[in-house]
């Protein structure tokens, strides 16, 4: 196999490594991350209002907050990596609707994110795996107050609990 070969494989490895992240979150089919990330992989989804946290917390967290979108889709596209032997970085552009009740509960509403995804990549025995990943929020379409409030709220707590975190002593 030339070295043309190798990159163009493992580029389409990594897009369809991100197709699957996708099609998994749609699903609701959360044990096949397993096949995207690695354990020790760290997500930060705090851009959209989400945790920053290690994958074997973030499962469950999307299982949980997801649960409150009736119908969601993931479009992954404008693939962009940099490979380099087993370590490989990329930024994956997607489109994302997500059907929500309004707050009465009457009726729904599509908010779209345009987001971001900033990856770091590891080959492992397995193939392709995602060792890091964070989002980076880009617009927003439709979203409602409360959900926007929620936001700024939640990414305000998580900034007071890093800054007491960096200033608690030692024990």
């Amino acid at each position: 196999m030339t070295d043309v070969d190798a990159q163009v494989r493992d580029r389409v490895a990594l897009q369809d490594l991100a197709v699957e992240y996708a099609n998994a979150i749609d699903a609701r089919q959360w044990h096949r991350l397993d096949q995207v990330f690695l354990p020790d992989a760290r997500i930060d989804y705090s851009a959209t209002g989400g945790i920053d946290a290690p994958y074997p917390e973030i499962k469950p967290w999307l299982a949980k907050s997801l649960s409150f979108f009736r119908r969601h889709m993931h479009l992954m596209g404008n693939f962009h990596f940099e490979i380099s032997g087993d370590q490989a970085t990329g930024q994956v552009a997607c489109y994302n609707p997500m059907v929500i009740r309004n707050l009465l509960g009457i009726g729904t509403r599509t908010v779209v994110f345009g987001i971001w995804y900033h990856d770091r990549y590891v080959r492992s025995e397995q193939g392709w795996r995602i060792a890091s990943r964070r989002q980076e929020l880009c617009y927003t379409l439709n979203m409602p107050l409360w959900m926007r409030i929620g936001r700024y709220l939640y990414v305000k707590l998580q900034a007071r609990a890093r800054r007491r975190l960096a200033v608690s002593p030692m024990s």
